[in-house]
């Protein structure tokens, strides 16, 4: 097979079956989480409107915390780098953009290349400081495991090789596409499967700690 037969297999069949393979993993995560349920609480509840809390924690535990930049300056600086920035480059990187429009027929403004190359570089360094201070605090190297390190590395490379590919270095053009896209598309597979799913369970976890708290009178 040619390097222009793997990328049209990658960017048709082979992007169709990592997308497939994610919604299916993602739904079946999510009905396993609402099917389990939760044992009924009993008690009188001390505010009948609880789920605006839940709703308000959501918001509120997205926000910086300065207790969280005091006491671990590193993984706080370094942790909302990273997200922001590949939320940035996912959504807002015109190539990507246009992707995820053709599947949701909305449209958006894209941000300029110099800005997402940027965005890209500083995603990159905070990843790798992430990395290094995993490593080098004895209490989070004792409490990491191997899906640790594991989908720190499939969500690095995906960056690596698109800045890699934007600038057109380490291989030809179409055969760092090719590297690129798998990359991309072993993200998808694995998503599930890993604790990458928390792109998509954070916002019911927030929501219920702040309805269960809200509930019984507590406002966090």
């Amino acid at each position: 097979m040619t390097t222009m037969e793997l990328l049209t297999w990658l960017r048709g069949p082979g992007l169709s079956i990592s997308i497939t393979i994610m919604l299916i993993g993602v739904t079946v995560r999510l009905l396993e989480m609402l099917l389990l349920g939760r044992k009924k609480d009993l008690s009188e509840a001390r505010d009948s409107s609880s789920a605006k809390y839940g709703w308000r924690t959501v918001f509120t535990r997205s926000l910086p915390s300065m207790a969280c930049l005091q006491k671990v300056p590193v993984t706080f600086i370094t942790g909302y780098v990273f997200h922001i920035g590949i939320f940035l480059i996912v959504f807002f990187f015109v190539p990507h953009m246009l992707l995820i429009q053709d599947v949701i027929n909305i449209k958006w403004p894209g941000l300029p290349f110099w800005i997402i190359d940027a965005v890209t570089l500083f995603t990159l360094i905070a990843m790798l400081i992430s990395l290094w201070y995993r490593y080098w605090d004895k209490v989070r190297r004792y409490l990491s495991t191997f899906s640790d390190y594991f989908v720190w590395l499939i969500t690095f490379l995906p960056v690596l090789t698109g800045y890699l590919l934007y600038h057109r270095q380490l291989l030809p053009y179409n055969e760092m596409m090719v590297v690129h896209i798998i990359t991309i598309e072993l993200m998808l597979i694995f998503l599930p499967f890993t604790k990458l799913m928390h792109s998509f369970t954070f916002i019911f976890s927030r929501w219920y700690t702040g309805e269960a708290a809200g509930r019984k009178g507590v406002k966090i």
